[in-house]
This record gives C-alpha cells, structure tokens and sequence, in this order.
C-alpha cells in the first residue's frame, strides 16, 4: 500500500512562524482597543504637553521639556508593556482566549514572546509620536543612541514580565484595579513628572530600585545630561526583567 502526500503537510508550524504569526494577530489586537490607545499615547501626549507648557512642578535648570520627554517615554514603555497587556491578558484569560491556545502547539514562553514582540512594535509607534511632540515642544536631546535602546529593551522585558506575571495569575477584575492603581502610583512616584530628588532620602533609596525608575532616570541620564551607558539602572532592569520573565514563565495560568 502506498503512503498518500498531503499538502499542507499535518502538524506543527515551525517555532518562528507561530511567534510571528501571533506576534501579528497581537498587534493588530492593540491597535484596534480605543481604551489601549487612550492609555499608550494620548494620556502620555497630553502629560507632556501639559507639564511642558504649564510651569507646573519644578524640574530643576533649563527646559521643562528636556527633563520630561525621557520620563514620558518611560511611561509610555510601562502603559503599554504593564498596564495594557497586564489588563488585555487577563480579559483573555477569563474569556477562554488563552485556553483555547493552551490547546495548540503555542507553549507558554512562545506566547509571552509574541505579546512582547507585539508591545514592541507599539512601543515604536509612541516613541516616534512622542519624539515628535517633543521636538516641537524645543526638545534637545542627546547621548548615545544605543543606550537609548538598550534601555528601551530591558525596561520593556521588564515590565513585560511584570504584567504578564499579574495577567496570569490574578481574577481579570482584580488585574484590570492592580494595573491601574500601579500606574498611577508610579506616574508620581516613579520620577516621571516629579524628581525623585523631591521626595525623602529613605523613599528615594525606595523608589530607585524600581523599574520605572530606572528606566526614566536612565534615560533622562543619557538624553539630558549626555552621560554615558547608565549601567546601575540597566543593572536594575535587568534583574526585574529576568524575576518578571521568570517568574510569569513559572507560574502563567492559562485560564
């Protein structure tokens, strides 16, 4: 008996192809959710339109704007690798979404590649919006380019991490209310708007250990003051993206 060709062929897709096409399918998924786009760029536009016209909070010597593109830009990175997909995910999961691709050959570390490289693509878009909002706003920035980016990538596996962790673990409704409320406590105390310098000396021993932290100061070191590659906070970063990946990777549940 001849063995019968079938074309497709049955099983699997490779690895890359399933990261890429559900990366896809992701991204689409964000860009399509008004409330997502409230959160990843008109809430940080407008904060750094505001904060920038409006002599509001004391930011220290020279323009408003150049200490506060670099934190915005943070905010931007955790609005939509914390906040939105912690609460996108965890709606998925009550749903039955990520139940259903619990049953394909998608495992758990390809999906939080997906979703992270969908945040990516996203965060590409807010940074060059806010860039340009910033720009016509008198923004001078400076610095190495690389470091930039670097510190773009670890805070975004970070924070990724980090919602992906709180997606896969908390009841949706209890996501939806933690994200939310860490996003606006870290939008004040996180050195985005205000200076850490404002606050006492044991919080800001505190607060610089976290991410968003990290990532504002590291890039308001670089593209404010011209410093070179800002390695404690990367350290920082790192260390958080390494505990949040690992530990959503451990115990993400699928429904």
């Amino acid at each position: 008996m001849s063995t019968g060709t079938y074309s497709p062929k049955p099983g699997a897709a490779p690895m890359g192809r399933m990261i890429t096409a559900q990366a896809l399918f992701e991204t689409k998924m964000l860009l399509r959710n008004g409330e997502q786009l409230l959160l990843t760029v008109v809430i940080p536009s407008l904060l750094l339109v505001l904060f920038s016209s409006v002599d509001i909070i004391d930011t220290g010597s020279g323009k408003s704007v150049d200490f506060l593109a670099p934190g915005i830009l943070a905010l931007a990175v955790m609005s939509t690798a914390f906040t939105g997909q912690a609460i996108s995910t965890g709606f998925e999961r009550r749903y039955g979404v990520l139940k259903r691709l619990g049953t394909s050959p998608l495992p758990r570390w390809a999906l939080m590649t997906a979703k992270t490289l969908s945040v990516l693509v996203i965060e590409v878009l807010q940074i060059a919006l806010l860039t340009a909002i910033a720009f016509a706003l008198g923004w001078s920035p400076q610095g190495n380019p690389f470091a930039v980016v670097l510190l773009l990538i670890l805070g975004t596996a970070a924070f990724s991490g980090l919602g992906l962790l709180m997606a896969g673990t908390l009841k949706a409704e209890a996501t939806l209310a933690a994200a939310n409320l860490v996003f606006l406590l870290l939008l004040v105390g996180g050195g985005v708007i205000v200076p850490l310098d404002k606050f006492p000396d044991a919080a800001q021993n505190v607060l610089g250990l976290l991410p968003i932290s990290a990532l504002s100061d590291g890039l308001r070191d670089v593209l404010q003051h011209g410093a070179g590659m800002p390695w404690g906070n990367l350290a920082i970063l790192a260390v958080w993206a390494v505990l949040g990946l690992g530990a959503a990777a451990r115990f993400f549940r699928w429904e």
